[in-house]
């Protein structure tokens, strides 16, 4: 820790400190800094919102310097124990944790003038991938959220992929469709699960492919139903799956126009 290592650090002008398992190399300037700046009463004078984190277990920096912090800051001010956690934010879950109770919090007191233009468009959907990123901001109505690819293709994996989209569609669709037909017949469906799958298969069942290499897209769907139904009424809802409007979709041409605005 680096109370352990301030003598060596004014012996020696610098010291090596383990943080969280990773080396750091701390030169006498930032123990100076931190003494000619004292970071509750930078806290005090900010008069701005503050927002701490801290981790009960975290053995490098102790719950009395967040208390100190908290205390010393003017409010509006909000403290959230990550619990679990260590220095370093080291497991992905705990780091997108911090990473979403941020945004949220701080969505309030942003300066509108300071964000970034909305993505907006006429259409029912848009989409916006920058430079150096797979992470895809999408708005689709009035629903914003991120696509991503997996980590293994060079992706972030914060968001689900096109194909995990479009699969999410048709399960989506599914389950919809069934309960939407269960409550015009006054049939106790409870509750449907729907779980689909996708994957491309040598097409060999393919009657006009030009190629025995060509492949086709394969969604694998299985259907679970919760309630208190027969064996009749299961099976015909197993028919109406298929009636789905995303289902129709994916069995019908589809045309694509694509130009540039």
């Amino acid at each position: 820790m680096l109370a352990e290592k301030v003598d060596e650090i004014e012996e020696k002008g610098k010291a090596t400190v383990d943080i969280g398992g990773r080396p750091f190399t701390i030169a006498k300037g930032f123990i100076d800094d931190l003494e000619k700046h004292k970071p509750e009463e930078v806290a005090k004078k900010l008069r701005k919102a503050f927002l701490i984190l801290h981790s009960p277990q975290d053995t490098i920096v102790g719950i009395d310097n967040a208390a100190k912090m908290y205390a010393a800051a003017i409010h509006p001010k909000s403290f959230i124990s990550l619990d679990g956690a260590d220095h370093l934010l080291s497991k992905r879950a705990d780091s997108i944790y911090v990473g979403n109770m941020i945004a949220a919090w701080v969505e309030k007191y942003l300066n509108p003038n300071n964000q970034k233009a909305p993505l907006t468009s006429k259409s029912q959907v848009v989409s916006k991938t920058e430079q150096d990123s797979y992470t895809t901001e999408i708005n689709a109505g009035n629903h914003h959220f991120l696509a991503d690819e997996h980590e293994e293709i060079g992706g972030a994996d914060l968001g689900p992929s096109p194909y995990e989209l479009l699969s999410s569609s048709l399960a989506a669709c599914t389950s919809m469709t069934l309960h939407i037909y269960a409550a015009r017949k006054k049939w106790d469906l409870q509750e449907a699960i729907v779980h689909v799958a996708h994957n491309k298969d040598y097409a060999q069942d393919c009657d006009d492919c030009e190629k025995s290499s060509s492949k086709i897209d394969h969604f694998n769907r299985k259907i679970e139903l919760s309630g208190n139904l027969d064996d009749t009424q299961r099976q015909k809802l197993l028919e109406i799956a298929d009636k789905c409007s995303v289902h129709k979709t994916l069995h019908s041409e589809v045309i694509v126009k694509t130009k540039l605005v």
